[in-house]
């Protein structure tokens, strides 16, 4: 889909939902989600947040992340079980209602990154002795690692940070549920490196979530390898610039968080500037980029009402 196509589209977007009938609904920052007393309704917005702030609405990109989430679903359920009950509408997901795990497993596979959080960041500040890996001397900014890390992270904190598996079987899963979710999500990384490098692409690092039914068996849940959970470099030109010292060409959403923080003072401006819509349309056109070179389908959208109106009427079987 062309920028300009998608420019046509700027003001074609899912702000939010308010739905009656469909549960308790709990707001995040990109999603609406509606329990049920046995399932959980999730509908994925175009809101793109940072800084703890609703920055802008980007078209396609709910649709992008649910449709994302599908492929991906799809083609890793031989792997492990997951929540899926349907899709009835392309921003929306039904899923099983499960006991939500409260670690989020993150899985690298090379050092990179600029948050607190982030192996390249803590490599920098002189750490090499990780929770169950060691990193040597002399490694350099998007160096591949020799084997996929595991640094999970508290889950529902206020800002993340890293455990140990020593404070996470002590505190929030017991040992051998752990130890499952360790192996299933390394068995994830891997098909999703595979599949993606097939697709010209290297997942590079990713998260993921995990939730447990009434008998202790483990699902996987939330989303999986989507533009928002996982980061993607291009596969055919990572060589070349690494050993150049640039950056590998990547999916990048950061450039309009840059444009926020070079303009106002997000923590303490009451409002904020608009959004420009050419990078808006940017943006989309990128989130969309990645989802045909993901999956191979070609990114089709014809609109013909207002999105919520379409989820409202696909949803009706769930009503009540």
């Amino acid at each position: 889909m062309k920028q300009a196509d998608i420019a046509a589209h700027l003001d074609y977007t899912l702000p939010g939902t308010n739905f009656d009938g469909l549960g308790q609904k709990h707001q995040g920052k990109a999603r609406d989600v509606y329990v049920q007393p046995d399932r959980i309704i999730i509908v994925s917005t175009d809101r793109y947040s940072a800084f703890d702030r609703n920055l802008a609405l980007v078209p396609h990109k709910g649709l992008v992340n649910t449709q994302t989430t599908k492929y991906w679903f799809e083609h890793t359920k031989d792997i492990v079980k997951n929540h899926v009950i349907d899709f009835p509408d392309p921003n929306v997901l039904v899923a099983k209602k499960l006991k939500v795990q409260p670690v989020e497993m993150v899985v690298r596979g090379f050092i990179s990154g600029v948050t607190s959080t982030a192996l390249w960041t803590q490599y920098q500040d002189g750490k090499r002795d990780f929770d169950g890996f060691t990193l040597p001397e002399g490694m350099k900014k998007n160096q591949r690692l020799e084997q996929a890390v595991l640094t999970p992270t508290t889950k529902f904190e206020e800002h993340d940070r890293n455990l140990t598996r020593a404070e996470i079987e002590d505190k929030f899963i017991a040992p051998k549920l752990y130890e499952e979710m360790c192996r299933v999500t390394l068995t994830l990384f891997k098909r999703g490196q595979e599949l993606a490098l097939k697709q010209g692409l290297i997942l590079v690092d990713t998260k993921y979530e995990f939730g447990t039914d009434e008998k202790g068996e483990l699902y996987l849940i939330d989303e999986i390898h989507t533009p928002d959970s996982s980061r993607y470099w291009q596969a055919d030109s990572y060589e070349e610039r690494v050993k150049a010292g640039e950056e590998p060409k990547n999916f990048d959403k950061e450039f309009l968080r840059l444009w926020f923080r070079e303009h106002t003072d997000p923590y303490k401006d009451k409002t904020m500037p608009e959004a420009p819509p050419d990078m808006v349309a940017e943006l989309s056109r990128r989130y969309v980029d990645i989802y045909e070179q993901l999956t191979g389908d070609t990114f089709t959208f014809e609109p013909t009402q207002p999105i919520a109106e379409r989820i409202e009427r696909n949803l009706s079987g769930y009503l009540g």
